[in-house]
């Protein structure tokens, strides 16, 4: 019987414990309560980073729907560009001046009007905005540009500092083939 007696005291210390523990947890912060303010900072940090590298790829397609060139002021001057696929065009462009003397301007030189976006979906992820969109323009032969891509751009300090471009190459390959480049 005298174990009865002992569980008692150690029940009602143990109780004493835990109450006084509890309040001090809510006086005093613990590493649980730091670790869980922490994770709601980087969380509120992490939203507003996507909706700034969203808004800034909406703005860019918004400009680039009125007619200004945009890919100066959107891409990083290292930008690393990865067009998906086979064909001549396909491959990893090192700069923008690179991207846009090997990649944009064969097609575009060969393009009577410019291309106009029409962007289906954006989503953010972090320092993530996939952008899927239609473009259509006219050739220089007055034939119809149309094209359907997927970009993946991964932003740092408002700007594209790598890319992966997913589009129709069949469809790009016959404008270069098939039209004459515009004359300067």
């Amino acid at each position: 019987m005298t174990i009865f007696p002992t569980r008692q005291r150690v029940a009602g210390a143990s109780h004493t414990a835990l109450i006084t523990v509890a309040l001090l947890s809510l006086a005093l912060p613990g590493p649980a309560i730091a670790n869980t303010t922490a994770t709601q900072v980087q969380a509120a940090d992490s939203a507003a980073v996507e909706q700034r590298n969203k808004a800034i790829v909406e703005a860019a397609f918004e400009k680039w729907r009125g007619g200004t060139y945009v890919f100066a002021e959107l891409l990083a001057p290292d930008v690393v560009w990865t067009i998906h696929g086979s064909g001549p065009v396909a491959g990893t462009y090192r700069n923008q001046k690179d991207f846009v003397e090997q990649a944009s301007l064969p097609l575009t030189s060969r393009l009577a009007t410019p291309i106009m976006p029409q962007v289906h979906d954006i989503f953010a992820d972090g320092d993530t905005v996939i952008i899927r969109f239609d473009g259509t323009a006219t050739t220089t032969s007055g034939a119809p540009y149309r094209n359907q891509f997927v970009w993946i751009l991964k932003m740092k300090d408002g700007l594209v500092v790598n890319a992966e471009a997913f589009l129709d190459l069949v469809a790009y390959q016959q404008v270069v083939d098939n039209n004459a480049p515009r004359s300067q």
